[in-house]
């Protein structure tokens, strides 16, 4: 597994000529990377006296975005299982019509299921930058510059499980699922920004 590995297998992993794992597997990695450091500004805020106003909303904060991190720690491995997945049915025989009708339909399932799991990885990413706009000039002052390092690895995260989403779609024919998988994932990208934007104010404004 791909999350077993120390940074440096990754790494090295990651710059082979192996097209998986690839930009859809980094992204997922973003989001997570973004969920740890906003648990990490969580616990650096819990417990301090300065800070016991919004105690309670740190310890909510940190039970929701663990288990984000959890879960886009996992959609590492699954992002890269999804594209063999396509690269698998793709290699599915095609000798008679019924193998070619098989074929078809396994691709455009593997297709599906490797955009739907970058859309989930875009979902996660949204879930912790709200919860980045919830604590943002709220959580320890000392902590400042993680909660921006981690409002710009989650849209970093976001971004591009949208761009991988968006390559898979055009191999997909049921036009009903690509014309509203494109309209959510295009409302994601602006709520997003419009959440950046003011996370982003709070950040300059505090540095």
């Amino acid at each position: 597994m791909l999350v077993n590995m120390s940074v440096k297998e990754f790494t090295e992993e990651l710059a082979s000529n192996s097209p998986a794992p690839g930009g859809g597997s980094v992204a997922a990695l973003s989001g997570a990377l973004a969920a740890g450091l906003v648990a990490m500004v969580c616990r650096l805020t819990i417990g301090k006296k300065k800070y016991e106003s919004v105690e309670e909303l740190m310890e909510k904060t940190l039970a929701q975005v663990e288990t984000f991190q959890r879960s886009l720690t996992c959609l590492v491995d699954d992002d890269t299982e999804a594209f063999n997945q396509v690269m698998a049915a793709f290699k599915l025989p095609r000798e008679t019509p019924d193998q070619k009708s098989q074929r078809s339909c396994a691709i455009q399932v593997a297709f599906k299921n490797a955009a739907d799991i970058p859309f989930r990885v875009s979902q996660h990413c949204f879930e912790v930058l709200m919860l980045i706009n919830d604590i943002a000039g709220k959580a320890n002052a000392n902590a400042l510059s993680d909660i921006g390092v981690a409002a710009e690895a989650s849209v970093t995260g976001l971004r591009g499980a949208l761009m991988n989403v968006r390559i898979n779609l055009g191999s997909i024919t049921d036009a009903e699922y690509t014309a509203q998988k494109q309209q959510q994932a295009n409302q994601f990208y602006q709520d997003a920004l419009q959440i950046k934007n003011r996370i982003d104010q709070i950040i300059e404004q505090g540095l």
